[in-house]
């Protein structure tokens, strides 16, 4: 694993300041990772899936979250100006900051729909792009996640509705908890964000292995994942509802490969596939027994394979 070898603070207007950080070799193949979330933040974790030698890696936390400021946990951030629209072209802007003219975009989940988004935006900047536990963040996937999926953790999803007002629990959820996490009382929001956080890590949970995400263990973590995802998620990412699949012949040219777990309940296979059929150059690679995220031996060596693979290419 590589340390960062220079990082700063990006004015990406708005009063908002971006972290970013560059690690790997400072002449080697230009590639920008897009955390999830939204709220994240990108960790040391994910510059293992690159060679150092071959490439010129490019991290930074997405407005509101991690090191970047202000943070989206103080209720008093303006989330208005934090949009999909903010991040793509906050992307273009360390872009140029940086001198690159196109380079390999990587993401996961929330930060596949980003990736996507962000190559059908400006496609002459993206060499090509690598996806894993895919999303389109569309109105569909939030009920799936928020109240559909109460049919498979039937008790947790109980748990997660009922920490909602009960004039709130039959409408949608998203919006209760978003409205509960802007609450004047701290200690509502600090209930809404600690639930929030809790129906997150079960749904990803596919094993009995599974061992709890220790980022939600911590306060300020959990307020700035729960506002934003919540504050995204309301919006349907404010993308129209079809936009990522529609505008999929945007990427023709661009190669890709989608890296998807099989038994991912968090971000069903269905989207993935129906990505991977429209946008000809992308190559959909299944992984029969992995979940949600990269944790899965499988899943990490197929995408380790696919940024292998693409590290010489222009």
């Amino acid at each position: 694993m590589t340390e960062p070898y220079d990082s700063g603070m990006l004015d990406v207007g708005d009063g908002n300041l971006v972290y970013w950080e560059t690690c790997g070799n400072p002449d080697g193949k230009p590639a920008v990772v897009l955390h999830g979330g939204p709220g994240s933040g990108c960790s040391p974790y994910w510059r293992r899936f690159f060679d150092p030698a071959a490439y010129r890696v490019v991290l930074f936390d997405q407005r509101g979250c991690g090191r970047s400021t202000p943070s989206a946990g103080d209720p008093a951030t303006d989330l208005s100006v934090n949009t999909t629209h903010h991040l793509i072209g906050d992307i273009e802007l360390l872009r140029r900051h940086l001198g690159v003219d196109r380079w390999l975009v990587f993401g996961g989940s929330w930060g596949s729909t980003l990736g996507t988004a962000y190559a059908q935006r400006h496609p002459e900047r993206v060499s090509q792009l690598v996806l894993f536990s895919v999303a389109v963040t569309t109105r569909r996937n939030v009920e799936w996640i928020t109240r559909a999926m109460g049919r498979i953790f039937p008790a947790q999803w109980a748990r997660f509705r009922d920490a909602v007002p009960p004039a709130e629990r039959d409408g949608r959820l998203v919006d209760a908890y978003a409205k509960m996490l802007a609450d004047p009382d701290p200690a509502v929001r600090e209930h809404a964000a600690r639930e929030w956080c809790r129906w997150e890590d079960t749904h990803v949970a596919i094993r009995a292995d599974h061992k709890p995400d220790p980022r939600y263990d911590d306060p300020a973590f959990r307020m700035v994942f729960a506002r934003l995802v919540t504050h995204y998620w309301r919006h349907d990412a404010w993308l129209d509802d079809d936009e990522v699949l529609r505008d999929a012949k945007r990427l023709a040219g661009i190669p890709g490969v989608l890296v998807h777990g099989r038994m991912d309940v968090s971000s069903p296979l269905d989207d993935a596939w129906e990505l991977s059929q429209a946008w000809p150059d992308a190559q959909l690679v299944v992984v029969d027994d992995a979940g949600h995220g990269a944790g899965h031996p499988g899943l990490a060596q197929s995408l380790r394979a696919a940024v292998d693979r693409f590290a010489y290419t222009p």
